[in-house]
């Protein structure tokens, strides 16, 4: 099935990626953090996207597209534009330069995030694996 991102299907992969993929779950094993990430259009993007995540130990808890952050308060908030995120997923872009270039905005807490760069990466791995094509 094709997975094109950005689009449910792929949000939907990703969390089934995340839960059966035995390498993120021992990386990602102490993770405790939910995350919404803001894509801002840009390129062929024209509307905002908000993706959330409930992750937990290594696991997909939940999945969800929002219309806005009200109905949640996550622990961590991404925010970058369309051109930037597509430049992560095809790999063109390291996620971790990117946060401290503040290309990829984090909300929430930095040292956390740096405590757990292998997961972050992983997470990214994951995402990256899923996807079949990119929105152009």
């Amino acid at each position: 099935m094709a997975t094109i991102f950005p689009s449910i299907e792929w949000l939907e992969g990703l969390s089934k990626k995340l839960n059966s993929d035995t390498k993120y779950a021992q990386i990602a094993r102490n993770w405790e953090g939910d995350m919404c990430v803001v894509i801002e259009p840009s390129g062929p993007l024209t509307e905002q996207l908000l993706y959330y995540l409930d992750l937990w130990h290594g696991k997909c808890r939940k999945t969800e597209i929002l219309k806005d952050l009200s109905s949640v308060k996550p622990k961590f908030v991404l925010t970058a534009t369309y051109d930037n995120i597509s430049r992560i997923m095809k790999g063109g872009l390291d996620p971790m330069t990117a946060m401290m270039t503040r290309k990829l905005q984090v909300h929430g807490s930095m040292a956390y995030m740096m405590r757990n760069v292998p997961t972050v990466l992983d997470f990214v791995r994951c995402a990256r694996e899923v996807t079949t094509e990119i929105l152009s």
